[in-house]
């Protein structure tokens, strides 16, 4: 492998905090082809487009005089480009299998340190899903879910125009009712340092109890995973949304904290009383949608490349707390905007940064994943496309990622693409019943969404009463 001395960048102290003996974190992002795959100009793509996106991609990360750089090295893509072989003939439930344990062996496997952080898989046996799957594994050294996703969108086109480009909902947050000044600061003081005392306390010694959803064991982090997904239509949930007056995040977060309270229920009823929080991964930049990869790689950008990324501890509401489903909507809504207003979670990174300049880059990543390890679920979500995209003018009919080497048993990642959102529910294999637990999401969809109604027509006859 041919190296460029001259080719030297630092590792940003996130970068070190993802890769390390304590902590070996990767995205897998997988693409669902509507068509049988064609693969013939993939090795083209790799070359012409995917490695000048960022010299990340052609570089490895190596420690000269205590200090871990990228270093730019040749790029053997035949490395990186794989492709699975697989029994002929089989059913399309039968490649569900292969596919699952496919995913599950690369998930559960580190990235050689010799070679670039990047992978590309290209699965074309069909199954129930799609008529082929491509899967992206990225080191989450090299950026983050926004970094990465903006990676993999250049490499894609609009499919009903190519010369034009994909468009996102947008990521401002909704505007809120105007408040007393005084009022909203001593609030967001108060909630700033109750939300930081209590983020450290879970952080450090604040493990949930053991439940259906946590077992507490340790090793977990290249344990074998299975993946389950569910595809919801976003006119659905925005016709929840609209009759409760909350966010769509919040009907997701609801239906998720519910879902999980009906699965903890149906295998132990006295986990009913099991305090269990959530983690939600939260981007941190100031922007209102994707920047181009020119944009990110711009020095002081507003939406620079890289991880940039704080915790928000959620608790997951008892079954015994609310007597109507929709308070487990409410109550996300409730907490997660009290939450979004603290300015505790802009303090993940000036207290990493503190335990790195004390402790070294092992302090840090030991309190990322003690942090992980503390939490029963851990969420996070990523806009995609409105129109249908195409790789190599082939039509990708979905879209869903999820992340792995985590210590913890369950993880969800929410995306939305072409006016429906999936979510992707990754747990480890032996802990938890993935079809179950998918069957307790869809329930809680379904009851929160009949509640909803029922909810909608009780105002309307009260409002028709005091006419």
């Amino acid at each position: 492998m041919e190296v460029w001395e001259e080719e030297l960048e630092p590792v940003s102290p996130n970068g070190h905090y993802f890769n390390n003996s304590v902590l070996s974190l990767s995205i897998l992002a997988i693409l669902e082809y509507e068509i049988p795959i064609d693969d013939s100009q993939f090795l083209s793509l790799l070359e012409n487009v995917f490695l000048r996106i960022n010299p990340r991609f052609s570089s490895v990360m190596i420690e000269q005089n205590g200090k871990k750089q990228w270093k730019k090295v040749e790029v053997k893509l035949e490395d990186h480009l794989k492709t699975p072989i697989f029994p002929s003939n089989l059913s399309n439930e039968s490649y569900d299998e292969y596919f699952d344990d496919y995913i599950s062996s690369i998930a559960t496997k580190r990235f050689p340190q010799d070679k670039p952080l990047w992978e590309v898989h290209v699965i074309k046996y069909p199954n129930s899903n799609a008529a082929g799957n491509l899967i992206f594994k990225l080191h989450h050294a090299l950026g983050d879910g926004y970094s990465l996703m903006g990676a993999l969108l250049s490499c894609l086109q609009r499919a009903d125009n190519p010369s034009l480009p994909l468009t996102f909902p947008s990521l401002l947050p909704s505007e809120t009712k105007s408040e007393n000044v005084m009022t909203k600061t001593m609030s967001s003081l108060l909630s700033t340092i109750s939300d930081v005392w209590w983020g450290i306390s879970k952080s450090f010694r604040g493990e949930d109890d053991p439940s259906p959803i946590k077992s507490s064991k340790n090793g977990l982090e290249f344990a074998p995973i299975t993946i389950s997904t569910i595809t919801i239509s976003l006119d659905r949930i925005r016709l929840i949304k609209s009759k409760l007056g909350v966010t769509t995040n919040d009907v997701l977060t609801g239906m998720i904290f519910l879902g999980s309270r009906l699965y903890m229920q149906a295998l132990n009823q006295s986990s009913r009383e099991a305090h269990s929080t959530s983690l939600v991964l939260l981007n941190t930049r100031f922007m209102a949608n994707y920047a181009s990869i020119e944009e990110m790689i711009k020095p002081n950008s507003k939406s620079s490349w890289g991880n940039h990324f704080t915790f928000l501890h959620v608790p997951i509401p008892k079954l015994t707390e609310f007597s109507n489903v929709l308070d487990f909507v409410w109550n996300a809504h409730k907490i997660i905007k009290q939450k979004r207003n603290s300015s505790a979670i802009y303090f993940t990174s000036g207290l990493l940064e503190m335990l790195n300049k004390f402790g070294g880059h092992e302090a840090a990543s030991r309190y990322i994943h003690s942090t992980l390890k503390n939490s029963s679920v851990v969420i996070t979500s990523m806009i995609g496309p409105v129109e249908k995209m195409s790789l190599a003018n082939q039509p990708i009919k979905g879209l869903y990622f999820f992340v792995v080497g985590t210590p913890e048993e369950l993880d969800i990642s929410i995306v939305s693409y072409m006016g429906k959102v999936k979510l992707a529910f990754t747990v480890k294999k032996g802990i938890i019943d993935p079809q179950k637990l998918k069957l307790c999401m869809e329930n809680a969809l379904n009851m929160i969404s009949n509640a909803a109604d029922k909810n909608s027509m009780q105002n309307s006859t009260e409002e028709q009463s005091h006419i």
